[in-house]
This record gives structure tokens, sequence and C-alpha cells, in this order.
């Protein structure tokens, strides 16, 4: 069901790769809310993934860019801001890589090399969005930038390595920067802990599946699915949410406040 939330405005959907990704499923419900939209992915990305099928479906443009090249940035929201013939008003920061995770290294073992690798793809990826953004002038007042953590940033996850040192930095810079972007401009800029979901990145930690059958033990709602926090962001992109900046906000059934369930108690006895 549409609820128009999202009429007249346009938005940069960020690291859509396939249809398990929760950017692709955002990118539908802007969509179907009344927004259009921009596509944006690592060239890499591009090549691996199917965004053409989701570009089609949501009638947007796919505008390739390197979120750690500041040159390629510039140039996506050159680009994107003549598409729309203006500014935008709101963002998805769905981009995640981590290599040590990716090469099998613990996390007491970790490459350094890698993992300024991590941090740059993963966290500041968002700050150099942000900060290209606020030197051309190219969100709205009253926009809206959403960018996807997980709870790791706050409790230790063994098997999510170092995306949990990533996470935490993430969520760091959304406050930092949303500050100082409420300041200037009424931006807002919020991330969300979102419920393991089985997204292809998602996928590839070691003992997922395990973990997101606890996790759903849990939660007293369950897991949040892709297609609810798509809904979710899209709440976000809004304006009836003009004045939440600079939170994390957990998305995940209530498992980030639960201590223990009956379901996890009958398990651990049998």
């Amino acid at each position: 069901m549409s609820y128009n939330l999202l009429k007249g405005k346009k938005g940069i959907i960020f690291g859509a790769l396939d249809e398990k990704s929760i950017a692709w499923k955002t990118a539908l419900r802007c969509r179907e809310e009344g927004a259009q939209l921009v596509l944006s992915n690592a060239p890499v990305a591009l090549r691996m993934g199917e965004i053409n099928k989701l570009a089609e479906l949501v009638q947007a443009p796919v505008i390739g860019a390197d979120v750690v090249n500041m040159d390629d940035l510039k140039k996506l929201f050159e680009e994107s801001t003549k598409h729309f013939d203006g500014r935008i008003d709101f963002i998805l920061h769905s981009i995640g890589m981590s290599l040590n995770v990716r090469k099998g290294k613990h996390y007491t073992q970790i490459d350094y090399g890698f993992n300024q690798k991590t941090l740059d793809i993963s966290a500041i990826s968002l700050h150099r969005v942000l900060r290209t953004a606020w030197d051309m002038d190219a969100i709205n007042e009253w926009g809206s930038v959403v960018a996807l953590t997980y709870i790791a940033a706050q409790r230790v996850f063994p098997d999510y390595n170092e995306m949990a040192d990533a996470k935490s930095l993430l969520e760091s810079v959304a406050r930092s920067f949303g500050y100082h972007y409420g300041v200037k401009k009424k931006v807002r800029v919020n991330t969300v802990s979102q419920s393991p979901t089985r997204t292809t990145a998602g996928s590839g930690v070691k003992g997922f599946d395990g973990f997101i059958s606890y996790a759903e033990k849990m939660s007293p709602l369950g897991n949040a699915t892709a297609e609810d926090c798509a809904g979710y962001c899209v709440t976000l992109f809004s304006d009836l949410t003009k004045y939440v900046t600079m939170q994390n906000l957990f998305h995940d059934g209530g498992f980030s406040f639960t201590g223990v369930t009956q379901a996890v108690i009958e398990q651990m006895e049998k």
C-alpha cells in the first residue's frame, strides 16, 4: 500500500546489489511512495550485481561511483542534481565491505592494510558522501540521510570481526556530521540498526545461519525483514520524522533491549 510519503522527493540509493539487498527493497518502496531516484554503486558491484534490472523497475538512472574517491562522488552529485534539475532530499548509505572477513582472518590477527580499506569503505565513506553534499550544497533543507548499521557496534559478536569497529565508526560519523548538517541546513542524519538479514553480504559472515536463528528466538517480534527495513527507511526520509537526527535507531524486533526470552531458555535447557 502506498501513502505517497515521498511524493515529489528525490533521492540517491547507494548499495543495491541484488534482490536480497536492503537497498534494493528500499528503492522499490521509495518509488512506490512517489520518489524519484538515482541508483549508485561501486564499479565492481555494478558488474557483479543486477542493478540495471532495478533501474528499470524504479525508472532511475545508474551512476557508478567509488565511495572512497572524492572525484567520483562529486561527479555523482553533479549528475544527480542535473538529472533532478535541483537538489536532492534523501540518501541511503547501504555500503559495507571487509577484506579480513573475506580472507578468513581472525579478529586478533587482522591485516591492518585490509582494515584501513574496510574502515574507509564501510564508514569513512559516509563522511565522504556527506562532505561532498555539504560542499556542493546538494541536499535540500530538512533532507534526510540514513546509513545501515548493526548492533555489533555496541555488543560483541565474535565472527562479525572488524565490521563491528567499522559500524561503530559509521554511527559516530552520523552523530558528528549530523550535528553540523542540522545546524547548517536542517538536514538530519541517522543510522538504522537492522536485524540480521539474509542479504548476499550478510550471508558471508561465519556462522550466520545459526546466529539468525538465535536472533529470531531472542526478538519478541522476530527478526525484521528487509522489506520492513525498507518501510522504516521511507518514514525516515519522509516529513513525518523531521526532528529525528543523530540517532542510532534499532529496527530489530526488540532484540536490542531483550536480556533473554523463554524460547532461548527452553533451547538451553534441552
